[in-house]
């Protein structure tokens, strides 16, 4: 990480969402300083009361400086970020104004800023919110001019007040009219993107899932097989396999019909997979065959596992019609070789599956 990341997340933190915010806060800063600037310059030529501009000036740089505190320690302390926009529009909109009143000829030019406050609150703020601030930025502002064309008629003349506050007040209601259109566009945008994810995550579950018993599919575990298998090969570790069918399924579809069957396969993952550790993956490898991957296991553990699901298994007892089914399966265990292709592991665990069935079936095989 190089410096200026370092400073970067010192100032602003590593969250983007507390970055973006201690963003705005240095936007305003510099806006502040622009105002700031107005003030001095005004101070300088006379045109602006020493001592009421140096509070005003004061007032701002203590403020801004406040602000960060809190805006960089909202996450922690869990402060929404309407609120924190909503204080900082109101002191801003407060300070503006009050330079406004101080300001002489350039007066005008603090009006731009304040269009610019409501514009960084369409950020953070709903339609509503950002309509109350634009209605208390008019107040304001109108209570500003008033006052100014009372105490100093000689430097506030009444109709060019006049026009600057028409001017500001169509501006600021256009300005939050606007923001409240662009809120409602980014929750939108918000909602699609919400929706968008879920989507891509509900096709993702469809391409890795099995439809019927919800496990792991083909597909997706030849994927995991290549990838623990490259792992183990690199570590020196122990990838066991186990490929399980169902004794006798054919004859409980003939039987009783496929949807029995189904169930039937359906019981089965549900019972194995809650049966065997959290690392292990079961797959439906294909009709009532099911692909078992226990990654890191040496092959007398990978049987005890086996076992565990044979005696759950043994347990079940399925429902068709008046008749309770007995389910039994048989297996084929190996360890995978260093070097070799998984294809030869998966190829001996189904030799190994075959001679279970052979030897009487509902039984372990270990080759």
């Amino acid at each position: 990480m190089t410096l200026s990341s370092n400073l970067v997340h010192v100032f602003a933190g590593t969250s983007p969402r507390l970055q973006r915010q201690v963003l705005y806060w240095a936007i305003t800063v510099a806006l502040y300083a622009v105002c700031v600037a107005l003030l001095v310059v005004e101070v300088a030529t006379g045109m602006a009361a020493a001592r009421p501009t140096n509070w005003l000036v004061a007032a701002i740089a203590i403020g801004v400086l406040a602000f960060y505190v809190p805006v960089r320690a909202s996450e922690r302390l869990g402060l929404p970020p309407s609120l924190l926009a909503i204080a900082q529009a109101v002191y801003a909109i407060g300070c503006i104004v009050a330079a406004y009143a101080l300001i002489g000829p350039a007066r005008g030019c603090t009006l731009a800023i304040l269009l610019v406050v409501l514009v960084f609150c369409a950020f953070a703020l709903t339609p509503r919110q950002a309509r109350a601030i634009s209605v208390f930025a008019v107040l304001l502002l109108g209570a500003a001019t008033l006052g100014m064309t009372r105490l100093e008629p000689q430097r506030y003349d009444v109709s060019q007040e006049f026009v600057h506050f028409a001017l500001a007040s169509s501006m600021l209601a256009s300005v939050a009219f606007l923001t409240g259109q662009l809120t409602l566009l980014r929750q939108r945008l918000k909602t699609q993107k919400t929706e968008l994810a879920e989507a891509l995550a509900r096709i993702q579950e469809m391409a890795t899932r099995d439809d019927l018993t919800l496990l792991t599919n083909r597909r997706h575990m030849n994927e995991l097989l290549a990838y623990e298998k490259q792992r183990h090969d690199r570590k020196g570790r122990t990838l066991c396999l186990a490929l399980l069918d169902i004794d006798w399924f054919k004859r409980v579809n003939d039987t009783y019909g496929h949807a029995v069957g189904d169930q039937v396969l359906r019981d089965f993952a549900r019972q194995a997979q809650s049966t065997v550790r959290g690392a292990d993956v079961m797959a439906r490898w294909g009709g009532e065959e099911f692909l078992l991957m226990l990654p890191d296991t040496e092959l007398h553990a990978a049987g005890q596992v086996l076992a565990r699901i044979q005696a759950e298994i043994s347990a079940l007892r399925p429902v068709a019609g008046d008749a309770t089914l007995h389910i039994t399966f048989s297996a084929g265990l190996t360890a995978s070789r260093p070097e070799e292709r998984i294809a030869a592991a998966i190829e001996r665990a189904d030799r190994a599956m075959y001679a279970a069935k052979a030897g009487g079936r509902n039984r372990i095989v270990i080759e």
